[in-house]
């Protein structure tokens, strides 16, 4: 069997952007959640969908915050999305689907976790995580852990995270921490973009086993002086931007792979929901053969 794991940040995100604005009988905003209700109920219908589970960041802000001021927090987001992350977390729940609520982890660590255990069980063939996010490149290996993004239909295999990053799978964290991560608020090093890093972390592979000396480089890129100068004065601060960039394997998940089969929505709970929400059609479109 394949387990499906879903980036419910990323969804909610996707479909606050994608589908129309609505509001509920009482008015608050509910067009985001919608979006994500039509988007999971295509994923579970799905041919070879047996096993889901979704991940969210119920409160942005994690133990990452107290690691280093400048990661990432609420501010920006806009107030009618961010109201309905406790929204989307029922609809899942409603739909049936098992939802992993991040408070002091984050979504990304969740999934990372479940990846990791899971594919390590005899019964399962394959885990796709679902999701584009470039952080979760790291939990691919071989074709067993994919990512897949399914806005763009693409997988993404342990070769396809080479063909596009340059580095290895186990590499990523090391990758972000020289190139940065805007949305994560990792600043990166001065003048390390992607393409230099992939070339000098195709060879290195880790952060410790790139040289301060220049000289002793055994790789060719562009401005390496400059490189290898900036990366010497700021290695503290580069390991610390792997540490925010790596995902936790250690999230306490307590469901075993069979609570993560999915036998349908909790009707009772979803008509209760699509009313409150406005949204009884949706009723109609599950029910559809």
């Amino acid at each position: 069997m394949q387990l499906h794991l879903v980036d419910g940040t990323y969804e909610l995100f996707r479909s606050h952007f994608g589908a129309p604005p609505a509001k509920a009988p009482d008015g608050s905003p509910v067009g985001a959640t919608r979006g994500l209700m039509r988007s999971l109920l295509s994923l579970l219908r799905s041919e070879g969908v047996t096993h889901v589970a979704a991940a969210f960041d119920t409160v942005v802000e994690s133990f990452r915050n107290d690691m280093f001021d400048g990661y990432k927090t609420g501010e920006g987001i806009e107030p009618e999305l961010l109201a309905q992350f406790p929204l989307a977390e029922r609809a899942l729940r409603a739909l049936g689907v098992t939802v992993w609520s991040m408070i002091e982890f984050e979504a990304d660590d969740a999934l990372m976790t479940a990846a990791l255990n899971f594919g390590a069980m005899d019964t399962v063939e394959r885990v796709v995580i679902c999701s584009p996010d470039k952080d979760l490149a790291q939990a691919v290996c071989g074709d067993q852990i994919i990512c897949f993004d399914r806005r763009k239909r693409q997988e993404m295999n342990a070769s396809g995270v080479v063909e596009k990053f340059g580095v290895l799978p186990t590499s990523i964290p090391d990758y972000l921490a020289l190139v940065g991560d805007a949305a994560d608020g990792i600043p990166g090093i001065p003048r390390w973009g992607a393409k230099s890093t992939a070339t000098v972390l195709g060879h290195y592979e880790k952060l410790e086993k790139i040289p301060d000396d220049i000289e002793d480089w055994q790789v060719e890129v562009r401005g390496a002086k400059t490189l290898a100068n900036n990366l010497s004065s700021a290695r503290e601060e580069a390991l610390l931007y792997r540490q925010l960039a790596t995902l936790r394997a250690d999230v306490p998940l307590k469901e075993e792979l069979t609570d993560l089969r999915w036998e349908g929505p909790k009707r009772a709970d979803l008509e209760a929901l699509c009313v409150e929400i406005g949204f009884e059609r949706f009723l109609e479109e599950l029910d559809r053969t």
